[in-house]
């Protein structure tokens, strides 16, 4: 089978989404199936093409196996709302001509974020009359709403319109946990169009290894307990938490603790002038790095931290950080609220604290650099129910069960281990204009299928219904 992939991102780009499209679809090329991936020349999150790229009409190049078209976009760094727009938009109209000439694919698969990308995949489709899967990872454009990057009513209805359509557009929506599924039941979408894939993590990249302490040397971290933060430092990550949690430890005389901060992103030069106004030496920035280093970086942390800004939305967000984490054996602070507490409480990988609440987050540091031994359990625990639930093999295998299913080839049988149960359904649906902000949930119309269902023989049932006995705490300061 011949795979078509759309995606914003892509490797050597290091965030969650090109890390994930990349992952997954190497997978499927193992499995022996032909994948392309039409994506931008590399150059998030500072709007600066990568050394050894161009931001040309059409490029080509071949990653594990992977056909990788690159196409010409109005590059913009990751500030500026736009600037970015005028990215994504460019993004639709390149990916749609260019994919006009890809030969015979078979299925095609757009993927949030961006919101515009999952319209190319609308428009491509429908123009080359290919059955179309809509990967719903960042649900817009609620997600910008959260963050005030726009504030526009009339704009805001304009998106909420194309949204709609898009998810009508749609043979079948793959989104990444229960709670986006509810969110876009709410939206009207009916929720048997709608399968789950979560996030995952590759065993073969993140496990415990012992600390680069050349690292520790470089940033001035020997002897020190340090909290680390890796990842995109954008508009809801909520990282001023952690500079005025820096400054109670430092009012504190915690010299023992320090801060890491590991990532770029539209606020990550506000928060360092803010450390520098502060003279806080407790906070350490590393700007970007390679996604090659991030197990390096995770290496040296004896605590990471997972946030996001506090809002409704992301509640049901599972940050791809948490799997990371937990895999490499290290316990995590977590400020953010709904699905991801509730996965790191059942883990027992970590403690939760309410995001944005600095003094919540500076009495985590400060009591757990005091506990080593709950470091430790915490760490392990994490890692056993992460890689028995979460492991990034078993996702793209369920993963591909609904390309199948989606085209209509029953030639690829199931595997023995089923982790995501996919009903058998109809490739188009019709459905009514959705009433937002409409309560129109129910336990009758809501069908989970989260993919780590076992039969009541597999070891990992078992491990499932003892999790809740991993030790964990929810802190309250």
């Amino acid at each position: 089978m011949h795979i078509l992939f759309l995606s914003h991102y892509f490797p050597p780009e290091g965030n969650a989404p090109a890390s994930r499209v990349h992952d997954t679809c190497k997978r499927w090329v193992q499995k022996g199936h032909k994948v392309t991936v039409i994506t931008c020349a590399p150059n998030c999150p500072n709007g600066i093409v990568y050394e050894g790229y161009k931001n040309k009409f059409f490029q080509r190049e071949t990653v594990d196996d992977i056909n990788v078209i690159r196409v010409w976009t109005k590059i913009a760094a990751n500030r500026g709302t736009v600037r970015r727009m005028l990215n994504y938009i460019s993004y639709m109209f390149s990916a749609v001509f260019i994919g006009l000439f890809v030969k015979k694919p078979d299925i095609l698969i757009a993927t949030s974020p961006q919101f515009f990308c999952g319209w190319a995949g609308t428009l491509l489709s429908k123009l080359r009359r290919l059955p179309f899967i809509l990967e719903i990872r960042d649900i817009w454009p609620d997600s910008i709403v959260a963050v005030d990057a726009i504030t526009n009513h009339r704009v805001i209805h304009i998106l909420e319109t194309l949204e709609y359509l898009m998810y009508k557009s749609a043979d079948k929506i793959v989104t990444v946990g229960a709670g986006y599924k509810r969110q876009l039941i709410q939206k009207g979408v009916p929720g048997e169009k709608i399968d789950i894939i979560t996030n995952g993590v590759d065993p073969d990249i993140y496990f415990p290894r012992e600390p680069d302490m050349a690292l520790k040397k470089r940033y001035d971290l020997e002897n020190k307990f340090i909290c680390s933060y890796i990842g995109t430092i954008g508009m809801a990550s909520g990282l001023h938490v952690a500079v005025e949690a820096a400054q109670i430890l430092k009012n504190r005389n915690r010299d023992d603790i320090r801060l890491l901060i590991v990532g770029d992103g539209a606020i990550r030069r506000d928060l360092q002038k803010q450390a520098q106004m502060l003279n806080l030496d407790n906070i350490v920035f590393t700007g970007q790095q390679p996604k090659k280093k991030i197990p390096n970086f995770l290496s040296i942390a004896d605590l990471c931290l997972v946030h996001l800004k506090k809002a409704s939305l992301f509640k049901s967000v599972l940050p791809s950080k948490i799997f990371e984490t937990a895999a490499m054996g290290k316990p995590m602070v977590i400020g953010v609220q709904g699905d991801a507490a509730d996965l790191v409480t059942d883990a027992g990988a970590g403690v939760c604290i309410e995001p944005e609440n600095a003094d919540q987050l500076a009495a985590a540091l400060e009591k757990l650099a005091d506990r080593p031994g709950q470091l430790q359990t915490m760490g392990r625990a994490g890692q056993n129910y992460i890689l028995n639930h979460y492991n990034r093999q078993t996702l793209a295998a369920d993963y591909l069960q609904i390309i199948h299913q989606t085209v209509g080839d029953d030639s690829n049988p199931a595997p023995e281990t089923i982790h995501l149960a996919i009903p058998t359904l109809p490739t188009q649906f019709a459905f009514a204009q959705p009433h937002y902000n409409s309560p129109i949930l129910s336990q009758r119309t809501i069908k989970l299928y989260p993919h780590n269902i076992k039969t009541a023989e597999s070891p990992t049932s078992k491990l499932k219904s003892s999790s809740t006995s991993h030790p964990t705490s929810r802190l309250q300061a």
